[in-house]
């Protein structure tokens, strides 16, 4: 069963119109709002020392169970499409089986 991770920045009305969307589609296991699961260092020797991290509050990550790896295709198209919709930025993990 494909697992889609992707993080969305955008609103916070932005994400629950991509998790209706998810919600709605046919043959979807499961979504959830998942907290980021590695931490961020920030090395002192690091060229991005003291730079503001990247998952700010418009940041969001979610996970999404498919069946299979065609309707997580169409997940992906989906999610995609909304997304240049609300002019959000969606970006994808590697899919897993």
């Amino acid at each position: 069963m494909p697992t889609l991770r992707l993080r969305l920045t955008g609103s916070d009305d932005d994400v629950r119109a991509v998790m209706n969307l998810l919600q709605s589609l046919d043959g979807i296991e499961r979504v959830e709002e998942v907290a980021d699961m590695m931490d961020r260092m920030d090395d002192a020797d690091s060229s991005s020392a003291g730079l503001s991290d990247t998952h700010g509050p418009d940041a969001h990550e979610l996970e999404i169970e498919a069946p299979n790896a065609s309707t997580a295709r169409k997940v992906r198209e989906a999610v995609e499409a909304l997304a240049f919709e609300l002019d959000a930025l969606v970006e994808f993990e590697e899919e897993e089986e």
